[in-house]
């Protein structure tokens, strides 16, 4: 059985793995205005996010704008929207259940089996999380690389990796490997019965009858 310092750490990276995707998804800095081309001189940075557009400005001003219909936007941004909120709800689980399961709580009772076990399934709510999380962060990269490389994209509608964007990974990989840890947890089995039964006594001598 798991020990309870490999729990902690486990709960640890999970927990700051969540607040990370949480940051992730609220900033807008998914992907950059690219400067590739050669004659491209502007003072004006354009950043795109999940939920709104922004343009910053060389004097320090930034401006953002939510987007106006959630219809009109692309498959992919709905599908990496989905993901990334689905990642995040798991994740808040994950913590209530991982929680209870924990050797270092009083929650869930007294039976260690039965406390390794729930921080077991909380381990893999986790992991359930931080790979749909992956999968968002994946196919948005995926698609800003696609767009980058299309000959038929303009120059200056052409976009970079951002920050959330990697935030977004670091955050998947750490509560995905967070998850893998407190998945440790799984109680070893004991012998095919737990029930113990008196040694027979073999009969005494003096016992015995003579005929």
């Amino acid at each position: 059985m798991a020990n309870s310092g490999l729990q902690m750490l486990g709960f640890v990276l999970a927990v700051l793995g969540w607040i990370a995707l949480i940051a992730a998804t609220i900033m807008p800095q998914w992907q950059m205005s690219s400067y590739a081309g050669d004659t491209i001189i502007t003072a004006v940075a354009i950043f795109q996010g999940l939920w709104m557009s922004c343009a910053s400005q060389s004097t320090g001003q930034i401006q953002c704008k939510v987007y106006d219909s959630m219809l009109k936007l692309d498959a992919s941004l709905q599908a990496t929207r989905a993901l990334m909120v689905v990642s995040i709800v798991l994740g808040a689980i994950g913590m209530g259940i991982s929680t209870m399961g924990m050797k270092c709580t009083k929650c869930g009772g007294d039976d260690k089996v039965k406390k390794a076990r729930i921080a077991m399934t909380g381990g893999l709510v986790f992991l359930i999380g931080g790979l749909a999380a992956l999968i968002a962060c994946s196919w948005y990269g995926n698609k800003i690389i696609q767009d980058f490389y299309n000959p038929f994209t303009p120059v200056n509608t052409k976009y970079e990796f951002g920050s959330a964007i990697f935030i977004g990974w670091a955050g998947s990989l750490l509560v995905f490997l967070g998850g893998a840890l407190l998945a440790c947890s799984c109680p070893r089995r004991t012998g095919s019965s737990g029930r113990k039964y008196p040694k027979s006594k073999a009969p005494s001598s003096a016992g015995k009858e003579y005929v």
